[in-house]
This record gives C-alpha cells, sequence and structure tokens, in this order.
C-alpha cells in the first residue's frame, strides 16, 4: 500500500488525468469514425482499396443506392397514387401562357421553313389567323396528354429510376442525405466515447495501480476505443422497442426514438433532391420507359396541327402539296418535343404542392415496420463497421503507450 501511495504521489497528475483521458480516447475515436464515415468521397491512397481509405458512404454508394431506392419506391412512393392527384386542367391553366408563345414560335419555324415564300406573301393577320388556330387546339392536347399519363403511369414512368439517377449523379447528395438525418445519432455516439471512456478510465486506473504493468495501459486504451465504438453504434438502433433498463430508466435506440422526426426530415429531403418534379418530368420523357409516351405525344401533336389547321388546307393542298405538310407535322412534333421539358416545368410550382412527396413519404415511413425503418441508416452501418470500430481500437492503443511512456519516464 506504502508503494502505490508513494507511486500517486510522485505521479498523481497521470493518475488523476488516466480516466479524463479515456473519456478523450472514447470521444475522439467517435469523432475519427463518424468522419471516416463521409470523408473522403474519392478513395485517398496508393492501392485501392488496401493502402488508402474512401468513405464508408461514397464506397458503398452503389448498395446503399439500390437499397434507398428500392425502399422508397416500394414503401414510400406510388406513382399512381401522386399523380392522380394532379388536376388536367390546372396543369393546362399553369403553362398556358408559355404554352402559346412555344406554339406561336414552332408554328412560326416550321411554315418558315417549309414553304418561305408562301409564308412571306400571307398578309399579318392571314399569317396571325393561322397561329391562333394551331394555338386553339393546345389546351385540349395539354389535357389528352395527361390523361394518357394518369392512366398509364406505370407503363410510362420507372420511379425507381428516377431515385437511382438523382443518387448516382452526384455522391456527395448521398452523403447529405445520410448524414443530415443522422446528425443527432452521430452526436449521441460521440457523447457515448466520453461517458463510456471515462468510465472505462476509472478501471484502467486502478489496474495500474495493482498491477503496474506497461501493457494495461495500451491494452485498455484499445478496449475503450473498441468497446465504446461497439456499445455506442449498437445503441444507435437498439433496442427496437422501447423498454425499461433495471425496471426504471424508460429506454430506447436513438434512431427509433427519433422516429416521427426522422420522417419528417426524410420526407423533405426526398422531395428537395431525389422525387423533385424536374426529376420526376426527366423521367417520364427521358427515362428507360419514355418511347412509348414519346410516341403517343408526337401523335397527338400531328393530329393537333392537322385539326387545327383546316383553316389553311386549302392553300396547303394546292401550294404545299400533301407530302411536304406531313413533313411539316413532323417537324413540328419533333419541335414540340425539344421544348416540352421546359414548358412543362411552368406548372412546377403547383404539381410540387400537388403532389406533396414530402408528407407522402413521412406518412408511408410511420408505417413501416421497426426493421424496414432502421434500414434507412442501418446500411450505412453494418458492412463496414467492423473497420470503424478497428479504428477506434488503434487510436486508443497508440494513446494508452503514449500514457505508459509518461508514467515510466
Amino acid at each position: 500500500m506504502s508503494g502505490f501511495l508513494d507511486d500517486f504521489a510522485r505521479h498523481w497528475p497521470v493518475y488523476v488525468s488516466m480516466p479524463f483521458v479515456a473519456a478523450v480516447i472514447g470521444y475522439v475515436t467517435k469523432r475519427v469514425a463518424i468522419e471516416m464515415m463521409f470523408r473522403p468521397l474519392r478513395f485517398v491512397g496508393l492501392v485501392e482499396p488496401f493502402l488508402g481509405w474512401q468513405g464508408v458512404v461514397p464506397r458503398n454508394s452503389a448498395r446503399m443506392i439500390r437499397v434507398s431506392a428500392e425502399l422508397i419506391t416500394s414503401r414510400l412512393v406510388d406513382p399512381r397514387e401522386i399523380v392522380e392527384r394532379l388536376d388536367p386542367d390546372e396543369v393546362a391553366r399553369q403553362i398556358q401562357g408559355p404554352l402559346l408563345v412555344t406554339v406561336d414560335e414552332i408554328a412560326r419555324e416550321v411554315l418558315e421553313k417549309h414553304h418561305p415564300q408562301l409564308w412571306e406573301m400571307l398578309p399579318i393577320l392571314a399569317q396571325d389567323l393561322i397561329i391562333k388556330q394551331v394555338q386553339a387546339g393546345s389546351p385540349a392536347l395539354v389535357r389528352k396528354v395527361m390523361a394518357e399519363i394518369r392512366a398509364n403511369i406505370g407503363e410510362v414512368l420507372d420511379v425507381q429510376q428516377v431515385a437511382v439517377s438523382a443518387l448516382e449523379r452526384d455522391k456527395e447528395l448521398l452523403v447529405r442525405l445520410v448524414r443530415d438525418i443522422s446528425r443527432p445519432e452521430m452526436a449521441f455516439i460521440a457523447r457515448c466515447g466520453i461517458y463510456f471512456g471515462f468510465v472505462l478510465g476509472l478501471v484502467q486506473t486502478a489496474v495500474w495501480a495493482l498491477t503496474r504493468e506497461p501493457l494495461v495501459l495500451p491494452i485498455f486504451g484499445a478496449a475503450i476505443g473498441w468497446f465504446t465504438d461497439w456499445l455506442a453504434i449498437k445503441l444507435v438502433f437498439f433496442p427496437r422497442e422501447r423498454t425499461r433498463l433495471f425496471g426504471l430508466v424508460p429506454f430506447q435506440g436513438v434512431f427509433q426514438r427519433r422516429r416521427a422526426e426522422v420522417a419528417r426530415q426524410y420526407g423533405d429531403l426526398i422531395a428537395r433532391e431525389v422525387m423533385t418534379v424536374p426529376n420526376i418530368v426527366d423521367g417520364i420523357l427521358r427515362g428507360p420507359k419514355s418511347d412509348r409516351l414519346l410516341a403517343m405525344i408526337q401523335r397527338h401533336v400531328q393530329k393537333s396541327v392537322d385539326e387545327q389547321a383546316s383553316i389553311a388546307k386549302p392553300f396547303v393542298a394546292v401550294a404545299v402539296g400533301t407530302r411536304r405538310f406531313q413533313e411539316m407535322k413532323h417537324d413540328a412534333a419533333d419541335k414540340a418535343m425539344t421544348r416540352l421539358t421546359s414548358t412543362a416545368l411552368y406548372a412546377e410550382p403547383y404539381a410540387r404542392e400537388a403532389l406533396d412527396i414530402g408528407n407522402t413519404i413521412a406518412a408511408k415511413m410511420n408505417e413501416l415496420s421497426r426493421e424496414e425503418y432502421e434500414g434507412l441508416l442501418r446500411p450505412a452501418f453494418r458492412q463496414d463497421e467492423w473497420k470503424l470500430i478497428a479504428v477506434g481500437a488503434v487510436i486508443g492503443a497508440l494513446v494508452g503507450h503514449l500514457q505508459a511512456i509518461l508514467m515510466l519516464h
């Protein structure tokens, strides 16, 4: 006992600091593990994937994108349900102004291209009359297209591809998605490192005082880094159900406890970054299922031109000819297709409010089972969490070794 007291008198600052150093080890290893989950976005090192590092989330982005997209499309977003919220008449009203301008430009370009002499010979009043006649059928054309989309949404829109494309375009988006919804969990993990590290540091101090064995400090340092990382990650998700510790203290995994908050946040992020109106429109018009819809739109455009240009048919038949008139209709349809996206997006504010994707996803998330809900974040940890834990152990061992050097000199 006297030997311990003498040693304590000589090294009391080190003894007193041990639990606090252990708390720092616990915190630092957690912060390092958290940063290693998200950074760097691209591999940094000598030989991929062994001599270097890439953030866990960006490295596993392909798998996480598939998991996220599958969850979004199978459980959270029903394309038929959301597209039914769009009123074709309201869509036509929203884009009517830019649509008429576009039709005016297309009609003039086509007529000037295919028969410039005849078009220039017509009086301005006659030119305007022809244009207005073509414009008159535009709202009806929009309603027909909308009705076709609503009736066949599953055949013209691949929602999963929309989600995958949005997430694949920008790895930072996936990192931001995971990081934003898990920010409180990350803070919890870091705090756990302090508490657990301090408690283990008290044990470490007692063992060192009894044994004076130099290996105690690096071993305990490694144990603190490893155990606190492992336990903190587990406590993020478990227990899934609300329970009571020792029958008294209510407890539940942090991520499970924040379900309502996460649902709102995740819904907002998906609506703002992934299932946006421009992305959905792009998925409809340029996605893997777009060929049928585009052919249908071209057919409707040509039919509309044919119907609404009836006033021009007498001079068309004589001066232009049937073959050239067919070419004019095809050209008009092609030009309409190139401007379709920009014109459709004038209805974005109305569509965003009507689709209400954020609230829809939040409501659906609250209906998921606890295991399905856990799948939002768990894939970010599962495959490589052992590496994060191992890094914590290595850092803890190094700090413990430095402590031992201080104690022995």
